[in-house]
């Protein structure tokens, strides 16, 4: 009989097209090697009792930054990475991709922040590079070839000096277009900030004018740049890839109208993919947080909520994930004009779509693992990962589903130091994460040990990748 490295006894699986499914899962060389009925006959060297359990595939966070200190271009030191990775783990992310962001060539620093990161990181990981310069430009074959990188950021607010907050140069639509041809041509994808910055030029004017203290707090920053702003960047967006040819991923959709623009551009034909955030699914501008959850795209009203909830449960909303941004308290000083976007989610990624999804409005578990697993998976290229089947790695959540818990800032992992969700109760708890067959949480507590033993993940935009399951499983 074969001896396995692990064996996961006695809980509810969710599987691929079939959903909660009792199962046994068998583990060797950090893969899935089998799926067995309940107590089959087994050996392993280590074997977990799991009942009362439900084993989803790990999260996979398709969209954050990962930085130093107030910097969120890159880490810079292993501790970077230890500190968000372990924040990850503690959600049930098994793997992120973070967005690099630089003006040199990305050429110069690829191997120092991947070496950094390894050395740093409890999960795996890949990046998207933020595609600004010229001499960025040029490095699209080579990035999405030689480094496994093939999904490329850009931020369509970068004019007339917007970028000088993140130390980004300005760009056009002809950078725009001649970027989605270069994806094309490469095999990657591209994932623009939507927003047209001109128009909330003027709401912006007109709004600081009456208000420059900032005192409609949420409410002023919302009407700053309104849906309709997001809205007419995915649509133009939607036009420039789609005459490229390149495959759109619609970051961050914050808003009913953005959701239809791209709906829209779904239905003309072309690989249009949809993502949101937990905090747009949770919170408006009615918050009582004020200026602390200052964020871009604004969070926008309650009708927006529920447009985004029902975007999850009819199948438009392929992804959802944190845009999680780790800089601390300190960065939300100034008020509502100066203060700096962005807040902090890894850990809550999971905890909030149990709750708010599926206890709260009945969204199955299997479509939150569709959203934060196979997805995620499937679009970005993750081919051996996503999904709990023969084959994939061996990277689970494994969650109490009826646990009940108060997020509290004295619990948080992440540098930030905060929580948007601080004060909440939870319903659906992560218990342990593992990462290739390897515990990266257990019974709630970070495995000691585990910095560094993350990997990078090349990957690629290819049959197998977007299937989800392993190039093995697939016909022909």
């Amino acid at each position: 009989m074969t001896r396995h490295d692990l064996l996961l006894r006695g809980a509810r699986v969710v599987l691929p097209g079939t959903g909660l499914t009792a199962c046994d899962i068998a583990v060797a060389e950090g893969r899935i090697a089998a799926l067995l009925a309940p107590g089959a006959a087994a050996e392993a060297a280590e074997s977990w009792d799991l009942r009362g359990l439900v084993v989803m595939p790990g999260a996979i966070d398709a969209h954050l930054h990962l930085g130093h200190g107030a910097d969120i271009s890159r880490p810079r030191v292993p501790a970077d990475a230890a500190r968000e990775s372990a924040a990850a783990a503690a959600g049930g992310i098994t793997c992120f991709l973070p967005y690099l962001m630089a003006t040199e060539p990305f050429a110069t620093l690829w191997q120092e922040v991947v070496a950094v990161t390894e050395a740093g990181s409890r999960i795996d990981f890949g990046f998207h590079p933020i595609i600004s310069t010229e001499a960025q430009l040029a490095e699209v074959p080579i990035l999405a070839r030689d480094h496994g990188a093939p999904s490329f950021k850009i931020f369509m607010n970068n004019r007339g000096g917007e970028g000088k907050r993140l130390g980004l140069p300005d760009i056009d639509d002809g950078f725009l277009l001649r970027l989605a041809e270069a994806a094309a041509a490469a095999g990657g994808m591209v994932c623009p900030h939507p927003e047209t910055i001109e128009l909330a030029w003027v709401l912006r004017a007109r709004l600081m004018a009456a208000d420059p203290k900032g005192t409609g707090g949420l409410a002023s920053w919302n009407a700053s740049r309104p849906p309709f702003v997001e809205a007419d960047a995915v649509q133009r967006a939607g036009l420039v890839t789609r005459h490229a040819g390149a495959p759109l991923y619609v970051v961050h959709t914050s808003s009913a109208a953005a959701l239809d623009a791209a709906r829209q551009q779904r239905a003309l034909g072309r690989r249009v993919f949809i993502e949101t955030c937990p905090h747009y699914l949770t919170h408006d501008i009615g918050w009582e947080g004020g200026v602390t959850g200052k964020i871009n795209p604004p969070l926008r009203e309650a009708a927006d909520r529920a447009a985004l909830w029902a975007g999850l449960a009819d199948g438009s909303i392929d992804t959802v994930a944190t845009d999680h941004v780790h800089r601390d308290l300190a960065g939300k000083a100034g008020g509502i004009w100066k203060a700096s976007p962005g807040c902090p989610g890894l850990e809550t990624l999971l905890p909030v779509l149990l709750t708010e999804g599926h206890a709260r409005r009945g969204l199955p578990l299997a479509r939150i693992a569709e959203l934060v697993s196979s997805n995620p998976a499937r679009i970005m290229g993750l081919g051996r990962k996503g999904a709990i089947a023969p084959g994939m790695d061996a990277d689970f959540a494994i969650i109490d589903p009826a646990a009940r818990w108060t997020v509290t800032r004295q619990h948080l992992h992440s540098a930030a130091g905060y929580s948007i969700y601080e004060g909440w109760e939870m319903q659906g708890r992560v218990v342990h994460s593992l990462v290739r067959g390897r515990a990266v949480l257990r019974d709630g507590t970070l495995v000691a040990g585990a910095e560094g033993t993350g990997r990078y993940v090349r990957r690629r935009l290819d049959h197998a990748a977007r299937s989800g399951l392993p190039p093995s499983a697939l016909p022909g």
